[in-house]
């Protein structure tokens, strides 16, 4: 691991957030403080059909703004499904922003965003740092607690044509705003709080391990993780408890304060090259994959691991490593599959390993990883 000091210089990036019962009812209110006049409101079906799309637009309609709904949005979002979401927004004329879901549909938002400021194909801005025109205003109503989309500077959004996923890293798609309201997400299946609460738990980890981690991102990182640990079972068991889920929003956004700013690591890169190349649930394949990447980088952080770790199991409850105490997290919470459960073959494992090999969050892994290793990580998650 690249040591670093805590002297070092660094930036913190985070947009305007407000936390609480009611908060999706300021959408119209902030979209008007941004000078919106027509919005693109970007969802997918399921968040429309829970009448949470619905209720956005009432609050722009008494805020005197006009809207169009784009809801054609998949899991994963694709490339096309962006541009048509620029055409959309262009043919509308509208000004502006509101996503509201999970990492999709936030994800295609920022999408649609730099795709019109630019007017160039989604795929261009592949990398860090490559979008020239910062986006028009994008204000995020998030239904998930995890993929933390709305306070960060990442969008991943899959090439269906080359079945791989692709990483845009810019500070001009950090939002404008996060409206955190709680009440959404208690119509999320309980399969979905558990992947997208992985992710956040994933995000957190990374991120404090991360040769790009500051002391400010450390604290929102182990605190993340506390979160999780406490609030993610007991959601699991009380779904309409609105305390627990506004600590599970908290820890996606704690999560994604810090991995925006420290980047991640193995874990992701390997979901992206997973997720694009099988379709699959990203937070799963974070969960599949999370403690084979511990135990594969543990000799490169430590003591960071250690204190990962502990919070999980106590030094005093018994000595285990970090990874085998994320290992039983995640099968006390009835996730006991593996990535050949999941659909992920064996011969597939050579071309997985080159794309997350050239993923940039790989970057910030604390192991320099080969694609050999890679491999091997990817078999013991097999």
């Amino acid at each position: 691991m690249i040591r670093r000091s805590q002297l070092d210089l660094r930036k913190f990036v985070a947009p305007e957030f407000i936390c609480g019962y009611g908060a999706l009812q300021l959408a119209g209110r902030c979209a008007r403080n941004f000078g919106v006049k027509r919005v693109l409101l970007v969802t997918d079906p399921g968040v429309r059909a829970a009448g949470w799309a619905e209720a956005v637009g009432e609050s722009l309609t008494e805020a005197g703004i006009s809207f169009s709904v784009f809801d054609s949005v998949s899991v994963n979002p694709r490339s096309t499904q962006v541009m048509a979401g620029m055409e959309a927004y262009r043919s509308e004329e509208c000004n502006g922003l509101v996503a509201v879901g999970g990492g999709s549909p936030m994800d295609c938002a920022k999408g649609i965003g730099i795709a019109s400021s630019n007017m160039r194909d989604i795929l261009a801005f592949e990398g860090v740092d490559r979008v020239p025109v910062p986006a028009p205003p994008l204000i995020c109503i998030p239904t998930t607690a995890g993929s933390s989309a709305d306070v960060s500077q990442f969008a991943i959004i899959t090439d269906e044509a080359r079945k791989r996923k692709v990483a845009i890293i810019s500070k001009t798609l950090v939002p404008d705003i996060s409206l955190l309201d709680p009440e959404p997400l208690t119509t999320m299946p309980l399969e979905l709080t558990l992947d997208t609460g992985m992710d956040a738990l994933s995000h957190a980890v990374e991120s404090y391990v991360s040769n790009a981690s500051s002391p400010m991102t450390d604290m929102h990182a182990l605190e993340a993780i506390r979160l999780i640990r406490d609030a993610l079972p007991a959601v699991m068991e009380r779904p309409d408890d609105l305390d627990l889920r506004f600590s599970t929003l908290l820890a996606s956004l704690y999560a994604g304060l810090a991995f925006s700013n420290a980047s991640l690591g193995a874990v992701h890169a390997m979901a992206h090259s997973i997720g694009g190349a099988c379709d699959l649930a990203h937070g799963r394949c974070n969960a599949l994959l999370l403690e084979h990447v511990i135990a594969a980088n543990y000799e490169a952080a430590p003591d960071r691991y250690d204190r990962i770790g502990e919070i999980f199991c106590p030094v005093q409850d018994g000595r285990t490593s970090p990874a085998e105490s994320i290992a039983a997290f995640r099968r006390s919470l009835g996730i006991t599959g593996t990535l050949a459960a999941v659909g992920v073959r064996k011969d597939a494992i050579g071309t997985l390993a080159r794309r997350a090999y050239a993923d940039p969050c790989m970057v910030t892994n604390p192991r320099r990883l080969t694609c050999e290793d890679i491999e091997r990580i990817y078999e013991r998650a097999l």
